[in-house]
């Protein structure tokens, strides 16, 4: 598992604490299986290996905004406002970028499954033995039919409940003629 810390000469200064707590906002985790951090990658038809990047968390403008979030005012101000182009939502998408990350080094950590959870054989045996019940062709439709009251689900999506589908616009009385209705019938009874 690699991560950032805080660097030993900016922990050793005034604001150690403050980029401590900074960096629990704005740290990146990633996991490898091997310490080394490699990626495949083509070049020229081979197949070779690349170092992966890791950066620190960039910061949206709606969590920029929120006050969950917890930015202080003095944190805001080591952040540059950015655009960058998104193809799929074919917009430009703003956000913030934490302008010193010489303040940060990355830190690598062992993480490994120690232990594992006893598997039952028998439990896993009647399992699947009931998956594979169910699955089959004539059972699904049942259960299908037992649910929903129909074997084919699909002509329930073109259904239209009537009350739903109604325009309540084209009521020719207002609210408070409605109210006034039922106050007058409720006082009959």
């Amino acid at each position: 598992m690699r991560f950032f810390v805080v660097r030993d000469d900016v922990m050793r200064s005034g604001d150690g604490e403050f980029f401590e707590g900074l960096l629990k906002k704005i740290n990146t985790y990633m996991y490898s299986e091997s310490r080394q951090f490699l990626k495949k990658k083509r070049k020229f038809g081979r197949r070779i290996y690349v170092a992966r990047e890791q950066k620190l968390n960039r910061i949206s403008s709606y969590s920029w905004n929120c006050p969950k979030f917890g930015l202080t005012p003095k944190e805001r101000q080591y952040f540059l406002k950015k655009e960058e182009y998104c193809p799929f939502r074919k917009r430009n998408e703003t956000y913030y970028e934490f302008t010193d990350p010489w303040r940060f080094i990355l830190r690598t950590r062992p993480h490994m499954i120690t232990h594992q959870k006893p598997i039952d054989a028998e439990l896993e045996k009647e399992k699947a033995e009931l998956y594979a019940y169910l699955e089959q062709y004539k059972i699904v439709g049942i259960l299908q039919k037992k649910n929903y009251g129909k074997s084919n689900p699909w002509k329930m999506e073109y259904e239209t409940d009537l009350i739903k589908s109604r325009k309540y616009v084209t009521c020719t009385m207002s609210a408070t003629e409605i109210a006034e209705s039922f106050l007058d019938d409720t006082s009959i009874i």
